[in-house]
């Protein structure tokens, strides 16, 4: 099968009569977990868990996983390139932790797609669709944008200890102009349908980078605002007691009540879907326990780091530990990793520390409970950015623009090969040089990794089934 978006994978006889079982039986998409070993087992590894870092902004790939020492000082940039633990693969120096630990990830990087834009990147990495949806508006969400990795993810897999099959975290992407960026939702789906977004970082557009510890500001550096992460509010509602608790139909009508504020206050517009989870995640301590970090042993926060990075990072460990299907974390509100300026202060200063520190802390973590080689952690931008470095006036410091042409992305655990360099880009980190991959193969080894099947679709509000798969797995990453 070719890599482009239109193609769609090729069923064998054995998926088909599985399928057509399906329709006989009248069973619908939340009893895919029967068929998670469906035509793909043996030639993926699964995962039970996926973890998908977001960089909202978009990482320059020069300045981190694809250093070009020999390029030109004005493609190059000001960051040396450092060995790591695997001969013949060099990263960014202000990423030493991650360094470290080559023998543990692979990085992509060749991914490609068409777009310059934030929210067309958005809407491309964060739903693994190039195209863009019919009716695209970067300005806002629109009822047909393409759902969500997330969305997609928590309406054909089941959940699991009390706990949504997907959750989105620490907060929702909103530009600090208050607009909300496209590609995180459920899109055609339907708003019941949305992923599940915890707030406990309610600051959309108010902060850059991992606060406190390094917050800043694109303008005038580094931030003085007292922010602080903080765990979910997931208690039961005032006046309600264990007694009245055990009255469901009297829950059932307060939460209905609060329907609009809790909308308002966490993103979850599919709370008839999940309200029997709610109920049973309002009353289960174990289960409120995965959302809050700040209850972690104190080492613990120590390694992850205790800013809004290491603290989403930790918490969606305790989430894949707990149950949840899919995580998807947003390093950085408001765009934090769009450098046009001050890109190598800021990186160097505010946002690669805490990402080094917090990743390496995921993976020690995740390995030390044997839970690495059963969860995927993936780690991408919108987009990369571009192979020169420009200088915006004499008044701001050098930065560099978006660039969808080519991007790394990171992978670890379940059963990523690590060591690993897929693909190459070109000698000043521009266009794919060799092996290009895209956004739908990203979203295909997702899929895969969680054993969701090729013949897996999901339906919109209209009840017409469309593809999940658009492309096969990115080859020689998974052993």
């Amino acid at each position: 099968m070719t890599k482009l978006a239109a193609q769609h994978p090729q069923f064998s006889r054995r998926t088909a009569i599985q399928a057509g079982s399906i329709g006989l039986l009248g069973l619908g998409m939340n009893h895919l977990s029967a068929l998670q070993a469906a035509d793909s087992a043996g030639k993926v590894r699964k995962a039970k868990s996926v973890i998908y870092i977001f960089l909202s902004g978009g990482l320059a790939q020069q300045d981190s996983f694809d250093p070009k020492p020999d390029a030109p000082e004005n493609v190059r940039g000001e960051f040396k390139a450092i060995n790591t633990k695997t001969p013949g693969v060099h990263v960014s120096e202000h990423l030493p932790l991650l360094a470290a630990r080559s023998d543990k990830w692979a990085v992509v990087r060749s991914l490609t797609h068409p777009y310059n834009e934030h929210s067309q990147g958005h809407m491309v990495m964060l739903s693994g669709r190039s195209p863009m949806p019919v009716g695209f508006n970067p300005s806002k969400p629109m009822p047909g944008d393409w759902p969500s990795m997330a969305a997609i993810t928590s309406d054909v897999l089941r959940p699991t200890n009390n706990l949504p099959p997907a959750v989105v975290l620490p907060e929702r992407l909103i530009h600090r102009t208050g607009r909300v960026i496209p590609g995180q939702f459920a899109g055609l789906m339907g708003p019941k349908r949305e992923p599940w977004f915890i707030s406990a970082s309610p600051f959309n557009g108010k902060t850059y980078g991992a606060y406190p510890e390094y917050e800043f500001h694109h303008e005038t550096g580094k931030a003085d605002s007292q922010l602080s992460f903080q765990a979910p509010n997931l208690a039961l509602p005032e006046g309600l007691s264990q007694e009245s608790f055990a009255n469901r139909q009297h829950l059932r009508r307060l939460l209905d009540g609060q329907r609009g504020e809790l909308e308002q206050a966490a993103g979850v517009q599919q709370f008839d879907r999940f309200r029997q989870s709610a109920i049973s995640l309002l009353s289960e301590p174990s289960t409120q326990a995965a959302f809050d970090v700040t209850r972690a042993p104190e080492k613990l926060q120590d390694a992850y780091g205790r800013n809004s990075f290491g603290r989403s990072l930790l918490m969606a460990r305790q989430l894949v530990e707990a149950g949840v299907s899919l995580v998807q974390v947003n390093l950085g509100n408001n765009e934090a990793w769009d450098t046009h300026q001050s890109i190598f202060p800021n990186l160097k200063n505010f946002l690669l520390p805490p990402t080094d520190k917090g990743v390496s802390a995921l993976l020690d973590d995740l390995e030390a409970r044997g839970l690495l080689d059963d969860t995927l952690i993936v780690m991408a931008g919108e987009f990369g950015r571009t192979p020169r470095v420009f200088g915006l006036s004499a008044t701001r410091l050098p930065g560099r623009d978006h660039w969808g042409a080519v991007q790394s992305v990171f992978f670890a655990g379940g059963g990523v090969k690590g060591g690993t360099v897929i693909g190459s880009s070109d000698r000043i980190g521009g266009y794919p040089h060799n092996d290009p991959q895209t956004p739908e193969q990203m979203a295909a080894t997702i899929y895969s990794s969680l054993g969701i099947p090729p013949v897996a679709h999901w339906r919109d509000e209209s009840d017409r089934p469309h593809h999940i798969y658009h492309a096969d797995p990115i080859p020689g990453l998974l052993s």
